[in-house]
């Protein structure tokens, strides 16, 4: 395989001239990547790995036929989009189709920051208001309009939060406000936003719009209970706002059953501002806001041109609708429903055999696995979700962990993943886990249900030393 450089050598260049903020995967010991296809990636020896994390090569890295579009369209013609072209007009068509009717005006972005950034614009000039509710832990993107929108990046930052943001608790049914096991946890967090509203609203605030992904995934893979999202949505627009379902890490078919995640909470639910990026392209930049027509006509009104010069060209359209062709012609949203209920009931069975995964949950190819100190306190372990992503690593497995205590294994593979897959990443995973237990003396013969009061002993819930922590980490 062709390099450049020696591993070593990428590694000093790259600390010498990429910014220190600019972060690794595995930064103890990164992989060097020189190709992937599919679900599997290479590094520079040729060892595979099966990615279980890259949401982005969403119908699988380098598929031939979006290589191809990309190829085709980029020796025939790639140019601004005030140029009519096809493309852009056929793609638009075609996003609009998987959408509930209202939302049917496209713009055309290059990334899921920019197009959250254009939803906000959107919102602010439609409303008249400049207020945004955001959930906590949530992420929107990088560019300054949606850190201070993003409690993920603002809390761990010197940013303070700003006065027109407001932060709801997360819809989180298993460490959140309100449990799994409350009499109706949608309406109890519902009502949070209600009070953040009034609250804005006797201080001469007024609510512009609420923002949230349909699964939240850098909070930790947080599916919102039924209904949450109906209750919310009547609380804003009640208050004049709107309602951005960010879905640049969970649309294009990802939880299976529905195209779009948003769908999932049923058809009285259609948010006003869709955005989406990343799987859009496949790897390649391309992103997109779609919205109302009333919303679009008051965005116009305002004068204000929008002209973004790389955003709808037609090689990045081509390359979308390829996308779309690869998802239909392949069946990939079915796959993601079969192979995702197939992983998460392997995982199931893993959650009642090992005290470290606290719960499982997910829709479709997006699933997280929560691993926990103690099944009664829900105490994060997160020492111990660094060590099992670096072991799976080993095993040539890819996973990584997020949530805002670090400790939940998230799984958003390519959507090309099979049921060989999933049962070899549940392998390595079960052999990690049980060697893990048996150094620190955690081992269970069996573990209660999520819904059933634990009843295991102390030492057998995984409460580790400082000491055992960093055994593990050196194992």
């Amino acid at each position: 395989m062709c390099e450049l450089y020696s591993k070593r050598d990428t590694l000093a260049l790259r600390g010498k001239h990429i910014g220190p903020s600019c972060k690794v995967f595995f930064a103890s010991d990164p992989i060097k990547i020189v190709r992937a296809q599919r679900q599997y990636m290479f590094d520079e020896n040729g060892e595979q790995y099966l990615d279980c994390i890259n949401n982005v090569a969403h119908v699988g890295h380098c598929h031939p036929e979006v290589v191809k579009a990309a190829l085709k369209q980029m020796e025939l013609l790639n140019t601004n989009s005030r140029f009519l072209h096809d493309n852009i007009v056929e793609y638009a068509k075609r996003l609009s189709a998987t959408l509930p009717e209202k939302l049917s005006v496209c713009y055309f972005t290059n990334s899921g920051s920019e197009a959250n950034d254009l939803a906000l614009r959107l919102a602010q000039q439609f409303t008249g208001h400049q207020d945004v509710i955001t959930l906590d832990h949530a992420y929107h993107g990088h560019l300054s309009s949606l850190i201070e929108i993003s409690p993920y990046k603002f809390l761990k930052g010197k940013d303070v939060k700003k006065e027109f943001v407001h932060v709801a608790p997360t819809p989180d049914t298993y460490r959140g406000k309100y449990k799994e096991d409350h009499e109706d946890p949608a309406s109890a967090y519902a009502d949070e936003v209600k009070e953040i509203i009034e609250d804005a609203q006797s201080s001469g605030r007024m609510i512009a719009a609420f923002i949230a992904e349909s699964m939240q995934s850098c909070g930790g893979q947080i599916i919102p209970p039924a209904g949450y999202f109906q209750k919310v949505a009547e609380y804003v627009h009640g208050a004049g706002g709107v309602f951005i379902a960010d879905e640049v890490q969970v649309g294009f078919g990802r939880v299976g059953k529905h195209f779009w995640s948003f769908q999932m909470h049923g058809e009285d639910f259609v948010p006003d501002i869709v955005t989406m990026g990343k799987s859009m392209g496949n790897g390649h930049p391309v992103a997109c806001v779609v919205t109302t027509k009333e919303i679009a006509e008051a965005f116009s009104s305002s004068g204000m041109e929008y002209f973004n010069t790389y955003a709808g060209n037609p090689v990045s359209c081509a390359v979308g609708l390829a996308v779309l062709d690869v998802i239909e012609k392949e069946d990939l949203q079915e796959n993601a429903s079969r192979v995702g209920n197939f992983l998460t009931e392997l995982l199931k069975k893993q959650k009642a055999k090992h005290t470290l995964i606290g719960d499982i949950r997910g829709i479709g190819l997006f699933i997280g696995i929560d691993l926990v100190k103690d099944h009664q306190k829900r105490t994060p372990a997160t020492a111990e979700a660094q060590h099992i992503i670096y072991k799976m690593k080993e095993k040539r497995v890819l996973l990584s962990a997020d949530g805002p205590h670090r400790n939940v294994l998230k799984i958003k593979p390519p959507m090309c993943f099979t049921e060989e897959d999933a049962k070899f990443m549940v392998d390595q995973l079960d052999g990690i886990l049980t060697v893990l237990e048996e150094a620190t003396g955690t081992k269970t013969e069996s573990v209660t249900s999520e819904n059933t009061p634990c009843k295991t002993k102390a030492k057998d819930l995984g409460v580790y030393s400082n000491c055992q922590v960093q055994v593990l980490l050196n194992l």
